[in-house]
C-alpha cells in the first residue's frame, strides 16, 4: 500500500468514526436538543462535554448510553441567558466543533498552544495574598501574565499561567532567569507548617485544556482529603457509590447545587480516576443537579473494596466544590498594562480579601479578570471593604456580580430516587436492554 492509499485509508477510517451531530430546535420547548453519537473511547464522552463547555452551552439535562461500540449523547442546551440556540451561525460552529476532534477547540482560549508563552504549573498550600505574592514575584522579574487561572479548594491551591518576557513580547528562553522564576516561586508556595512539598513547574506550551490540567493538579495535591480535624461542618455534595447487582456496573450519583461546568467537573473526574461510564443522566432544575453515572474501570470490572468507593465519593465531592468557591464574585475589564495583575491582586490583599479563584484573560490590549473573594478568615466580604477598592481602582473598573453576601448553601438531601426511576425510563436506555 503507497502513502496515497495510506492516506485515503486513514480519511475514511476517520469519516467513518466522526462524530454524528443532530441540532434539533423543535424537540423541545425551552432548549435546544443536540445529539452526539459517537465510536466508544475513554474520552469520548469527556471530550463531547468538553466541546460545549467551551462554546458557553448550559446543559440543563442530558441522558448517555452505550452498546459497547457506540456511545449516544443526548443533550439539552441554553445559552448563557436561558434561550435555545437559534442563531445559525452558533449552530453550524456547535456542529462543525463536535464533528472534528474537540481536543482541537479554542472557542473561549482554554487551549493554548502559543510558541511565544511559557507554561507555569503551581501546586501548593493555598492561604490569605498567596495570589499576590506569586504575582508580584512574576512582576520583579518583569513577567507579563498573558493568561492564567488559579483555583483553591480545602487548603490546596493549583494554578496555570502563560508568560511572557515583558521586555520582548515573547517566551523566556534564558535558563538562569527561568531557574530564578522558579526558586523564588517555590519559596513563596513553601509552607514550613505542611508536609506537603509544593510543586512548580516552567515548560514550553503544550496542548492542554485548562480546567482539566487543573483537575488533575488538585487531585494530584490529593485536595480530596480531609481529616477528621479539619472538617468544618458545611454541608457537602450528596454523592453515593452503589453496586449494580446483576449488571457489573457500579452506580454513581451526586447531588448538589446546579452550576456552570459541573457535568464536565464531574466527567473529567471519572475519566482521570480510568472509569468508563457506560450510562447515565442529569436533571437540573433552578438550583439544584442530580447526576446519575453507570460506570467500571478501565479493566472491565466494577469498583471492587468500600475503600475504592469511598475514593469515589470524596473524588467527585472535591470535583464539584472546586470550582464552585464560596465568596464574592468581582469582574474586571479595563486596558491591558504590564503590572496590572500585581497592582489588583495587591489592592486586595491590602484590604482584607482572599482569592479563593481567579480567571485572568487578556486580548488586544485589554485584560479581564475574574475573581472570588472571601475576607481572610473565609467569611463574606464587608460592603465597606468594596467601597474602598471602588476608591481605589474606580467602580466603572471593578464590578461586582451578585449581591454582597455569600448565597445560602442548598441543604443535603438525598433524592437519588427519582434518577434511578427516570434513567431507566428513558428510551434510549431502553434501546440497549437496560429497561
Amino acid at each position: 500500500m503507497d502513502d496515497h492509499d495510506v492516506d485515503a485509508y486513514a480519511k475514511l477510517l476517520r469519516r467513518v468514526n466522526s462524530p454524528r451531530v443532530v441540532v434539533d430546535n423543535d424537540a423541545c420547548e425551552h432548549a435546544t436538543v443536540i445529539q452526539v453519537d459517537t465510536v466508544k473511547r475513554q474520552v469520548a464522552l469527556l471530550e463531547v462535554v468538553q466541546v460545549l463547555t467551551d462554546l458557553n452551552l448550559a446543559i440543563t439535562k442530558a441522558y448517555m448510553s452505550s452498546d459497547g461500540v457506540w456511545f449516544m449523547n443526548v443533550f439539552y442546551v441554553t445559552d448563557d441567558h436561558g434561550n435555545k440556540i437559534r442563531d445559525e451561525g452558533i449552530i453550524n460552529c456547535i456542529e462543525k466543533a463536535l464533528e472534528n476532534d474537540a481536543c482541537m477547540v479554542n472557542s473561549t482560549g482554554k487551549i493554548l498552544l502559543s510558541k511565544d508563552h511559557n507554561l507555569i504549573e503551581l501546586t501548593g498550600t493555598d492561604r490569605p495574598g498567596l495570589l499576590s505574592e506569586v504575582c508580584a514575584v512574576l512582576t520583579d522579574l518583569r513577567c507579563n501574565v498573558v493568561n492564567a487561572e488559579i483555583w483553591a479548594h480545602n487548603a490546596r491551591a493549583a494554578a496555570v499561567i502563560h508568560i511572557t518576557d515583558q521586555s520582548t513580547g515573547a517566551a523566556i528562553e534564558d535558563p538562569r532567569k527561568l531557574s530564578l522564576i522558579k526558586k523564588l516561586l517555590y519559596n513563596v508556595l513553601k509552607d514550613h507548617g505542611d508536609f506537603r512539598t509544593p510543586i512548580v513547574s516552567i515548560s514550553a506550551p503544550v496542548e492542554i485544556h485548562t480546567g482539566r490540567r487543573l483537575h488533575q493538579m488538585m487531585f494530584a495535591a490529593r485536595d480530596f482529603e480531609r481529616p477528621d480535624s479539619e472538617i468544618d461542618g458545611s454541608v457537602r455534595p450528596d454523592v453515593t457509590v452503589l453496586d449494580c447487582p446483576g449488571r457489573d456496573y457500579t452506580v454513581v450519583t451526586a447531588t448538589s447545587i446546579d452550576r456552570p461546568k459541573l457535568l464536565f467537573d464531574t466527567v473529567c473526574t471519572l475519566t482521570d480516576m480510568q472509569y468508563l461510564v457506560f450510562h447515565g443522566a442529569v436533571v437540573t432544575d433552578s438550583k439544584k443537579a442530580y447526576q446519575e453515572y453507570y460506570i467500571r474501570h478501565v479493566d472491565g470490572f466494577p469498583t471492587s473494596s468500600e475503600a475504592e468507593r469511598q475514593r469515589v465519593i470524596e473524588c467527585i465531592q472535591a470535583a464539584i466544590e472546586r470550582r464552585a468557591s464560596e465568596g464574592l464574585q468581582l469582574e474586571l475589564f479595563t486596558d491591558d498594562h504590564f503590572g496590572l495583575l500585581s497592582y489588583i491582586t495587591r489592592i486586595l490583599r491590602e484590604n482584607g480579601l482572599w482569592a479563593k479563584s481567579a480567571e485572568i484573560s487578556t486580548r488586544n490590549g485589554k485584560a479581564k479578570h475574574n475573581y472570588i473573594v472571601t475576607d481572610v478568615s473565609g467569611n463574606p466580604v464587608d460592603p465597606k471593604t468594596i467601597f474602598l477598592i471602588h476608591q481605589q481602582m474606580g467602580q466603572t473598573v471593578l464590578q461586582v456580580k451578585g449581591n454582597l453576601s455569600v448565597p445560602p448553601k442548598f441543604p443535603q438531601e438525598t433524592s437519588r430516587s427519582f434518577l434511578f426511576r427516570g434513567l431507566f425510563r428513558c428510551p434510549s436506555f431502553q434501546n440497549f436492554g437496560l429497561s
